[in-house]
């Protein structure tokens, strides 16, 4: 629909061993709580569940000539990164941690996403041997800067002028910024979810697996108190993901904030009903004036 440049963002994660039972668990406890919220959810055959791998896509963006592609929950294997960068694409990796950064420079992308703790949605973390990093915004950056020579983006806990200054001054080359756009007017959010962001405070998301069995930031609501609070064992990604795909979909056609993921930073507050692109010429303002 455009004919202008965008970038595509690939999950190269693999797909992990689970437990059937804990998963056939959790579709036994959403069943029960489904129908306790008046919500719609329809159980799953786990053996009939189908795995896309990110390569299965190289090829259809090396067609379609997308000149940006960015990388996310590990790093694409040798074969797709050189088929990539035979083509001239440029290469972002993301990173939460210092060791994380090395591996993604070392694999040869053009440019690392530092990726704080702040940062609404996935963390991007790939490490198994290394504990989930926790580590800030503006920590990260320096740290990372310190040890890659390809430039770092900073993402995670920007929302205005004076974050993205804070960055650039800590060495970022440039910043990352998500959710200061979900709320805005083409974006596909539900009508409550918006709502939530404009009024959230900066303690209202917390880091969560109750959605899709992987670590990511959101404003906390009634589906994550619930899965939390069941003592479950909550499958990995993307197992979970797929369980609860369903479910939250309804809850959106219905715009029931509570049982869907409203992915979301710390920094939320102030987002607004505007066009992305008064958005971003704000941002850009503010960054000026300063």
């Amino acid at each position: 629909m455009t004919h202008k440049p965008f970038a595509v963002n690939l999950f190269t994660n693999g797909v992990p061993e689970y437990n059937h039972a804990d998963a056939e668990a959790m579709q036994d406890f959403l069943e029960i709580f489904s129908k306790e919220n008046q919500l719609s959810f329809e159980r799953l055959s786990l053996d009939a569940l189908r795995f896309y791998s990110y390569k299965e896509q190289i090829e259809i963006l090396i067609e379609e000539g997308i000149p940006v592609v960015s990388f996310t929950f590990g790093i694409p294997d040798e074969e797709s990164m050189t088929a990539l960068k035979q083509r001239g694409i440029v290469l972002v990796g993301t990173a939460t941690s210092v060791q994380e950064a090395i591996l993604v420079e070392k694999a040869g992308a053009d440019a690392v996403a530092a990726q704080g703790i702040e940062a609404g949605g996935h963390r991007g973390s790939f490490l198994e041997e290394e504990p989930l990093p926790m580590v800030g915004t503006f920590v990260l950056v320096p740290e990372i800067g310190a040890h890659v020579k390809i430039p770092v983006i900073a993402a995670g806990g920007i929302k205005g002028g004076r974050t993205i200054r804070a960055a650039f001054q800590l060495g970022a080359k440039a910043v990352q910024i998500g959710t200061a756009f979900i709320a805005s007017q083409e974006s596909l959010a539900i009508s409550s979810y918006k709502t939530a962001l404009t009024k959230a405070q900066v303690t209202d998301s917390a880091l969560t697996r109750a959605f899709s069995g992987r670590w990511a930031r959101g404003i906390r609501n009634q589906f994550m108190d619930a899965i939390e609070a069941s003592g479950l064992n909550i499958p990995p990604y993307p197992i979970q993901n797929i369980i609860t795909a369903g479910l939250r979909a309804k809850a959106q056609q219905a715009d029931r904030k509570e049982f869907t993921n409203m992915w979301a930073g710390q920094a939320s507050a102030g987002t607004a009903d505007k066009s992305s692109a008064d958005i971003f010429l704000q941002l850009v303002a503010g960054t000026e004036e300063l």
